[in-house]
């Protein structure tokens, strides 16, 4: 059901809602990406060299570390990895979200009231799907937010560009580096954040980051990461940016769907004006 009525007439095609839903996440990212930066800075912070008793850590919960982000690189520092991420909701949300409907369709066998089972087989589906295809872009995105890099020049990054990267990766790490942790890590994550709180999900998601990251052999694998976390940092160590994920969870989704409703009713519309002036 559509707000404000009319939805008996508003029937978008597949190819409409798959670009609606990648446009509309990719408007939710520009909007939302300094909590996102923010909150891989907090998860990693820590990793590799723990802080000792006494020492203040550079980054202070989820605005002290927006503020010192842009006080120490510049504005841009906050949108280090945007275009990856941007890769990430082209390919992402628009399986995700865009898919769903043609999931629940098959699922349901045909119902337009499809029941619970059919819904989350749906949401299962089409994440695992978004994951496996968005995967390479978001390794891409987390090693960029984590690079610092100063204004005035003098740091050393990982790489120069977002294409780049994805070459680096490849080249260095074979293939399989752009879908770094063989992705069970990177599923729980999508999954609990899907049908979890961030309670469930934010321990996964710093593993996630915290992998992502590494350069090869640093850790022997996702378990290995998330052993290694607690014995050099404790328990306190998976929710590390617990509050940036959480204001980054709420206000993407909140941004992403008000945005896929509009886009998905203006394609349409141009779509059939189009058709009809043929």
């Amino acid at each position: 059901m559509v707000a404000g009525g009319g939805s008996a007439d508003f029937n978008p095609s597949v190819p409409v809602k798959i670009f609606s839903a990648g446009a509309a996440g990719c408007v939710a990212d520009l909007v939302t990406f300094p909590l996102d930066t923010a909150k891989v800075r907090l998860q990693i912070q820590g990793e590799s060299k723990p802080l000792v008793r006494g020492q203040r850590a550079t980054y202070r919960g989820v605005f002290g570390t927006i503020f010192t982000i842009r006080r120490t690189e510049g504005a841009r520092g906050l949108y280090n990895g945007l275009v990856a991420g941007l890769h990430r909701q082209m390919s992402f949300a628009s399986v995700r979200v865009g898919l769903y409907d043609s999931m629940k369709q098959f699922y349901g066998r045909g119902s337009e009231n499809a029941g619970i089972a059919a819904r989350l087989l749906s949401g299962c589906t089409t994440g695992a799907l978004a994951v496996a295809l968005a995967q390479p872009t978001d390794v891409v995105k987390v090693r960029f937010q984590a690079q610092v890099r100063l204004p005035q020049g003098g740091s050393t990054t990982r790489y120069s560009g977002t294409m780049d990267a994805y070459r680096t990766i490849a080249r260095d790490e074979g293939v399989r580096g752009l879908w770094k942790d063989n992705m069970p890590c990177h599923f729980t994550a999508a999954f609990a954040a899907g049908f979890c709180t961030t309670v469930v999900a934010s321990p996964v998601d710093v593993i996630k980051t915290r992998y992502m990251n590494s350069v090869p052999g640093q850790y022997g694998g996702a378990i290995n990461c998330a052993f290694t976390m607690l014995l050099k940092e404790g328990a306190t160590a998976f929710y590390k940016g617990f509050m940036a994920s959480f204001l980054r969870l709420g206000s993407w989704n909140i941004v992403m769907f008000m945005s896929y409703e509009q886009i998905k009713r203006g394609v349409a519309k141009l779509q059939k004006s189009l058709e009809s002036s043929l």
